[in-house]
């Protein structure tokens, strides 16, 4: 709206201002030409008095100057009244018919003045009079002189209505009435024009405010004057390139802490002071999502895991550091919480996640590989020892009982052999020295080879074993050895850890570029803690679950290496007394 704007606010105060001086002025010229016409009449009845007197007083034939009295009182629109001892005389004047009273001049204190002193006088009010027997009253102004007669002394009196300087008066108040109307016109146009001149740059300015709130921080205002405005102008155009810099220099801020926090390896999470989660990045993120699967939530809340939220109320309460460790899905997770502050009070928390799974596998191979190593020589050393002893005590009588310990001797020798040469292959696979022996291979033809290799073992265990192979296959390019060491090994664990009545099977199928093989099995099951290792050396199963047939705790690791040499990938999902699921996916062009 106008009356809103600057442009109407800066109109309305100068045309009110305008309008109270000229008011001023108005009522100050108003008194002032009254009281001028009330001094004209005054001065012009005064003089009429004093002509009368003299005609009066020169003129010897007193018709004669009745006659010219009555005259110059019809020309003047006055009455003029003689009074000469107990004789008076009115005017006839068309004009003025109003005959006061003898006695009001008698009985009047100012009036009265001209008998007794013989002093002029002037008054002027509500003089009565009577009409057809009734009172009258009107407005009257009256002057009074003495006059000499041939003689006695006597007065004359000249009266005239007040309806004449009224209309003097009232005529006088139109012409100031119209000036100030037509000086409230000019004003108002002169008004307009100044304020939108002045406010012109504003609106400008708010403009060009409005393009800089959209971020168009190069946007310009012109600097038309050197006045206040024009400083204001520059100061505008020096605030938006200040703007624009800052901006720049926060955006820049921004986008290196966000690269930063993206290429970090460790999770981050900030958290306001609701317990809501504001920021995060790439690491943190698998982390939630890690913790929303295993909640069964959908993972769009933004909520924090409860064992953090209740570490994120600690430090909010104490204002310390926190830290703790939790275990999700299998992994294990550091977590360091620490409070952002806003001057003086807590705002939120950083979380601060790092994966410490690999630090936990580390250090659980080391403890572990020498006592496995330990454990799996020590067996195979102890029955050589004690088979040679007994052969060197002659416990053994007959040929065949020294046979017998021969061969276990020999069984013995080759498992350490055998150990050893697998500890060798996966010194050089992990080395890198792997070496496939690429060629193009017919995949249903080695998958339905390898059904039928463990055909026999899966009958004499009870176990049902079924393949399940895509009848799209087609050839690949690859290890097929290597290929079928991997299945080898993958569908001789599942059958020994199925029990009697289980099922075993082998699926093949072909992806976009990728042949994908899964091994599943109804068996007991790997506990979670130990799924992040089961493709490390010497993993085995509880030994209660391998009736008797414990392998060398390798071959998983071999399969892992042999995989990803093929550029491939391997993985395993299991959940207790319901199964286990071992997949990988090699490509099925390789290059070499």
């Amino acid at each position: 709206m106008l009356w809103r704007s600057v442009v109407g606010k800066l109109w309305f105060t100068i045309l009110l201002l305008v309008s109270v001086l000229l008011s001023i002025l108005m009522v100050m010229l108003l008194q002032y030409f009254e009281k001028f016409h009330v001094i004209e009449a005054e001065s012009q009845l005064m003089n009429h008095a004093k002509m009368v007197a003299t005609i009066i007083e020169e003129y010897e034939n007193e018709e004669t100057a009745l006659s010219t009295i009555s005259k110059i009182a019809e020309s003047y629109e006055t009455k003029v009244v003689i009074i000469q001892g107990d004789d008076y005389w009115y005017s006839s004047n068309d004009t003025v018919n109003v005959d006061l009273p003898i006695a009001t001049f008698f009985e009047d204190p100012i009036l009265s003045q001209v008998f007794e002193q013989g002093e002029q006088v002037v008054s002027q009010g509500d003089f009565p009079f009577y009409e057809n027997g009734e009172e009258v009253h009107t407005e009257v102004m009256i002057v009074g002189r003495p006059v000499q007669m041939v003689d006695v002394a006597g007065a004359v009196f000249l009266y005239q209505s007040l309806s004449a300087l009224e209309e003097t008066t009232g005529e006088t108040k139109r012409i100031i009435y119209f000036s100030a109307g037509i000086a409230i016109v000019l004003t108002t146009i002169f008004a307009f024009f100044l304020s939108s001149r002045i406010t012109a740059p504003l609106r400008k300015m708010r403009q060009a405010s409005m393009e800089v709130a959209e971020g168009k921080f190069d946007t310009k205002v012109p600097i038309l004057t050197n006045d206040e405005i024009g400083q204001l102008a520059i100061a505008f155009n020096r605030m938006g390139r200040e703007l624009n810099r800052n901006l720049m220099a926060l955006s820049q801020e921004k986008e290196q802490l966000s690269r930063i926090l993206s290429s970090m390896a460790d999770g981050v999470i900030t958290i306001d002071r609701k317990g809501k989660i504001v920021v995060t990045n790439p690491p943190a993120e698998r982390f939630l999502q890690a913790w929303y699967y295993d909640q069964g939530l959908d993972g769009k809340d933004d909520d924090l895991p409860k064992a953090i939220k209740k570490l994120f109320q600690q430090v909010v309460a104490i204002e310390k550091e926190q830290a703790m460790e939790i275990d999700i899905q299998g992994r294990s997770w550091a977590i360091i919480l620490s409070p952002l502050y806003d001057k003086t009070f807590v705002r939120g928390a950083v979380a601060v996640i790092r994966d410490i799974t690999e630090e936990r596998r580390l250090d659980k191979l080391r403890k572990d590989f020498i006592a496995n190593v330990s454990h799996e020589l020590r067996t195979p050393i102890s029955m050589l020892q004690g088979y040679s002893e007994a052969i060197i005590d002659d416990i053994a009588q007959t040929d065949e009982e020294k046979k017998e310990i021969a061969q276990i001797i020999y069984d013995e020798s080759l498992r350490m052999g055998r150990l050893v040469n697998e500890l060798l292959d996966l010194a050089r696979m992990e080395a890198g020295h792997i070496e496939l022996q690429l060629q193009v291979v017919d995949v249903i033809e080695l998958s339905e080879k390898i059904n039928r290799k463990f055909q026999g073992l899966a009958k004499e265990q009870g176990i049902t074993l079924t393949a399940h192979i895509d009848e799209n296959l087609t050839p690949a390019h690859l290890d097929p050895d290597r290929v079928e060491q991997v299945l080898t090994n993958l569908i001789h664990n599942a059958i020994r850890h199925t029990d009697k009545g289980g099922t075993v099977q082998l699926k093949v199928q072909q992806l976009e570029n990728y042949l994908r093989f899964d091994i599943e099995d109804s068996g007991s099951g790997i506990p979670e803690e130990d799924l992040p290792f089961v493709f490390e050396r010497f993993y085995k199963a509880d030994k209660a679950r391998t009736r008797g047939r414990s392998g060398t705790g390798l071959g998983l690791a071999i399969a892992r290496n042999i995989v990803e040499a093929h550029g491939g990938e391997i993985s395993v999902h299991s959940k207790i007394n319901e199964g286990t699921t071992f997949t990988f996916q090699i490509p099925r062009k390789i290059e070499e």
